[in-house]
C-alpha cells in the first residue's frame, strides 16, 4: 500500500539492543525498511530470515533493515535474534509509541522509506522479503 502521500513521516527515535542511536535523517541516502514484529507474532518470525537476507543482499551501505520489537523485554528480543542467528539491527519500542507514530495496528507491519527520507510504502502483514513483489518495492527506494 502507497504511503498517504499528505502525511508526513514520523518520528524515529529509537535505541537498539547494543544502545546505539537511530534516526531517519542519519540514514538520509540509504532505503531503509522499518519492521515492526514481536516474538509472539507467529507472521513476523516467518518473515525475518527474508528480511536478514534481503538486508545481506543489498548490504547495510545501500538499504538499512531494522527490526523494530513492539513491547517486549530487550532481554527477550535479544533471545529470539541469538536462536534465530538474526544480524539485523533490532530496536525497542518498549511503550509502542513507534508503533503508535507509524500507525502500526498490524504485525508485522513494514514501512518502507526512499533514499531522500520520506516514506513510500507500508506492507501490512507478512512479506517474502526475497520475492519479485519485494525486489520491485525496494528498488523504487532508489529512484
Amino acid at each position: 500500500m502507497r504511503w498517504p502521500a499528505p502525511q508526513p513521516p514520523a518520528l524515529l527515535d529509537a535505541v537498539d539492543l547494543s544502545g546505539r542511536s537511530w534516526n531517519l535523517p542519519a540514514l538520509r541516502g540509504r532505503g531503509v525498511l522499518l519492521n515492526f514484529w514481536a516474538s509472539w507474532c507467529e507472521p513476523c518470525r516467518a518473515e525475518m530470515p527474508t528480511l536478514q537476507q534481503l538486508a545481506d543482499f543489498y548490504g547495510e551501505d545501500r538499504l538499512a533493515v531494522l527490526a523494530l520489537n513492539f513491547k517486549e523485554a530487550p532481554a527477550v528480543a535479544a533471545r529470539f535474534a541469538a536462536r534465530t542467528q538474526l544480524k539485523l539491527p533490532i530496536l525497542m519500542d518498549p511503550s509502542g509509541e513507534l508503533a503508535r507514530r507509524w500507525q502500526v495496528k498490524v504485525f508485522p507491519t513494514t514501512i518502507l522509506v526512499g533514499t531522500d527520507g520520506r516514506p513510500r510504502w507500508r506492507v501490512r502483514g507478512e512479506m517474502d522479503w526475497t520475492s519479485q513483489e519485494a525486489g520491485r518495492l525496494v528498488e523504487g527506494l532508489f529512484s
